[in-house]
């Protein structure tokens, strides 16, 4: 059974984006077809990471949702261009970085049950394993929708005060929506904090599952969103924590 997984986070700057691409490439490298899905139309840029060039695209995730398009002509297989074997397909459905895509969104919003269509349509027409949302930070309609429909949740956190308090609201809602599956993943970490109270203080926080505490990373920080960590340094520590924690959202 197709597994729809939102990553999300409070607050911009947690490195959302980046754990979103590292779960996916995880899963697809393991075998499955797994899709992303960039629903951060007002600041994409998960397309980044897959080395896709929007302007090399005919449709993205705007034009479907303007009914220009099927969900299924926007979608792209970015898992055979990452230079490392992959053995399921990895797609991408990417939003608009155009400037005039983006003002329409702020400025007339869109049908958000029409997103909802095109999520479930694209397992379908993709015949996806998994379908990852990269959401968008803060709550509005769209995130509340894609955290409504979940199966499974990843919040992205650091350990920082802001952080805690915003985490708090988004975990307040999960529980409200009754998401089958909530995991935090703190990351960022300073080497300055112990990693095992930082786990203890946040579990103890949210009474939720701490999937993994993640360092600050040099090897991510030298990357420079030019490609996937866990194809790029599959042995890195931080790659083998975000390969544990794919393997825990498919648990059932």
């Amino acid at each position: 059974m197709s597994k729809i997984i939102s990553v999300h986070s409070f607050r911009g700057g947690t490195g959302k984006s980046n754990t979103t691409a590292n779960l996916a490439t995880a899963l697809a490298r393991a075998g499955l077809n797994v899709g992303v899905v960039d629903t951060d139309i007002q600041s994409p840029g998960i397309h980044v990471l897959f080395g896709l060039d929007l302007t090399n695209v005919k449709h993205t995730l705007n034009d479907y949702l303007w009914d220009r398009c099927h969900i299924g002509e926007c979608a792209y297989e970015v898992g055979k261009s990452l230079g490392a074997e992959i053995k399921g397909n990895l797609f991408l459905i990417p939003s608009s970085i155009s400037t005039a895509e983006i003002t329409r969104v702020l400025r007339d919003g869109y049908d958000v049950s029409r997103l909802n269509d095109g999520l479930h349509d694209a397992i379908d027409t993709l015949d996806l394993d998994a379908l990852f949302i990269d959401t968008h930070p803060g709550i509005n309609e769209e995130t509340l929708l894609s955290i409504a429909i979940s199966d499974a949740l990843v919040i992205i956190m650091r350990p920082d005060q802001q952080d805690y308090e915003g985490t708090g609201v988004t975990v307040e809602v999960a529980r409200s929506l009754e998401v089958p599956k909530m995991l935090l993943v703190v990351n960022k970490t300073p080497p300055s904090l112990d990693t095992e109270q930082v786990r203890h203080r946040v579990a103890e926080t949210y009474r939720c599952e701490v999937a993994a505490v993640i360092p600050h990373s040099d090897a991510l920080m030298n990357l420079a969103s030019d490609g996937v960590l866990v194809l790029k340094a599959p042995n890195d520590p931080v790659s083998r924590q975000y390969i544990a924690i794919a393997r825990r959202l498919l648990d059932s």
